[in-house]
């Protein structure tokens, strides 16, 4: 109604007020009732409800054993929003529930270092349960595959301070030409390198991988400047010293078969500089993985590792194949996801172990002479691998703390698959299956401060697996997956067999 009707005179006015009056009192009183929903708004989603499990305690590196059973776990919008006992937390009553008596609850798996190239490795991950993946780009892990649906949460890797054509800033036009690899990789300038980590940044990156050939110097300012962009570093070196590095504060260290380059004397190191690559670098090798387990210099290491904030991320998966008490990961269900031509040094799909190639004169000579050449060179593998797992039992003997990661899809290991086996290896090694659970789960929450992963609990991402057994008495109990949540939804198993 117009405010030019109370201008009128007469006994007209008092009557358009007092209507004007009405209508403004009456739209007030409609706008405090319930509005009708709009035709076509989609309803609101009803909660997921996990009712009547035992919610499985993993934090403080799996040494705290508070466990919840009888448990509710309310999930809304793609988050845990209650967690509790059956009496504490009610369940609502328009709530989807699925009954979880008797059942194992757990956080989604990560897996902390690895590729993921197809479908059928995103398959792969997510049927073993892990919902979140460090994922790497390069020559041997490949491309990331992007556009697979469903995949797991991928959290970005990329490198720093070095040429690489795998860099995940290669594709720009800026960025091409200055990052451009050679033979070997070379170091940035400082200004590129700045550059270099705000543009990574930019792209979401979470975790940067220092290498090879990254010198002291540079090492200590990139860690010192990621950490101010909230971002995470992964340590993987010869020219910087380890111990340089972990005094700097690198938050992760790469492999077995790498990180004990950190108990060479100064006289091995400082050739790295300048040789990361050759024979120097071969001296160092041999150096660090011929030393007894008992040796002085090694326990020295061992003590300073686990005294610092560097974790440990041996990805012993990748030795897996080498060492004692291995089996045929190609009879795994999900192995039939894979494609050994996506795989780097895939095993024997027949045998499930590691192949080793002969070269071309060998391969003229008789069969007899060809066998026994292959089987000398897997006896000279694996008393290698063996040496490895020996000299890190002495470094888990100081308890440092692990991360727990597949390397997958190299040397043997596979996504999703691997996880567990490295599991398994770090019981092996002398981890609780709590811990090593903890290892794949809340680790990464309180070494990165990720806290929206990591554990059952209000607030994070509902990344959950239901199990059908108890993975703290057995690791292998977290391979008995009934129940698969990711982002809040429930996931079909048995269709990501089904694929290829």
């Amino acid at each position: 109604m117009r405010m030019d009707l109370f201008r009128s005179s007469g006994k007209y006015t008092a009557l358009a007020l007092a209507a004007y009056l009405c209508i403004t009192l009456n739209a007030f009183a409609f706008r405090g009732q319930t509005p009708q929903q709009p035709q076509g708004t989609p309803p609101v989603p009803e909660p997921l409800v996990l009712a009547g499990g035992t919610v499985v305690d993993l934090t403080n590196w799996g040494h705290s054993a508070r466990d919840i059973p009888d448990a509710v776990v309310i999930v809304e919008g793609g988050h845990i929003t209650q967690v509790g006992t059956r009496a504490d937390v009610p369940i609502p009553k328009n709530a989807r529930v699925v009954d979880c008596t008797g059942k194992y609850i757990i956080p989604g798996l990560v897996d902390g270092y690895a590729g993921m190239t197809s479908q059928g490795q995103a398959n792969a991950f997510l049927f073993m349960g892990v919902t979140t993946v460090v994922a790497r780009s390069d020559a041997r892990h490949g491309l990331i595959d992007f556009n697979a649906n469903p995949r797991p949460h991928l959290y970005l890797m990329d490198s720093v301070g070095t040429t690489d054509n795998w860099s995940l800033l290669i594709g720009q036009k800026d960025w091409s030409k200055i990052l451009r690899e050679g033979t070997h990789p070379v170091e940035l300038s400082p200004q590129d390198t700045a550059r270099q980590l705000h543009a990574t940044a930019k792209l979401g990156t979470r975790v940067l991988w220092l290498g090879f050939d990254l010198t002291a110097a540079n090492t200590q300012w990139i860690i010192m400047r990621a950490h101010q962009l909230g971002m995470v570093t992964y340590g993987e070196f010869i020219s910087t010293p380890y111990r340089v590095a972990v005094d700097d504060g690198v938050d992760a260290l790469l492999h077995m078969g790498r990180y004990e380059l950190g108990v060479i004397p100064n006289e091995l190191q400082n050739p790295l500089v300048d040789d990361p690559w050759g024979a120097a670098a071969s001296t160092a090798y041999d150096y660090a993985q011929s030393l007894p387990p008992t040796d002085a210099h090694l326990q020295d290491y061992a003590h300073f590792l686990a005294t610092h904030h560097a974790v440990l991320i041996p990805t012993f998966s990748m030795y897996y194949l080498r060492l004692p008490g291995h089996r045929n990961l190609w009879l795994e269900p999900a192995a039939g996801q894979l494609d050994p031509n996506r795989m780097f040094d895939p095993p024997n799909r027949e045998t499930g172990e590691m192949d080793y190639p002969l070269s071309g004169w060998q391969r003229r000579l008789p069969g007899m002479a060809q066998r026994y050449l292959m089987e000398g060179q897997r006896k000279k593998a694996d008393q290698a691998a063996m040496r490895l797992w020996r000299i890190n039992q002495t470094i888990f003997s100081e308890g440092p703390h692990y991360l727990a990661a597949s390397g997958a899809p190299v040397m043997g290991s596979m996504p999703g698959i691997s996880m567990h086996t490295e599991m398994v290896m770090l019981v092996r090694l002398g981890l609780s299956p709590r811990e090593a659970l903890a290892a794949a789960t809340s680790n990464y929450s309180q070494q990165f401060g990720w806290h929206e992963l990591g554990l059952v609990a209000p607030g994070r991402r509902a990344d959950i697996l239901v199990l059908d057994g108890d993975p703290t008495i057995s690791i292998w109990n977290a391979r008995r997956i009934s129940t698969l949540i990711v982002d809040g939804k429930l996931i079909d198993r048995e269709s990501l067999l089904h694929t290829n």
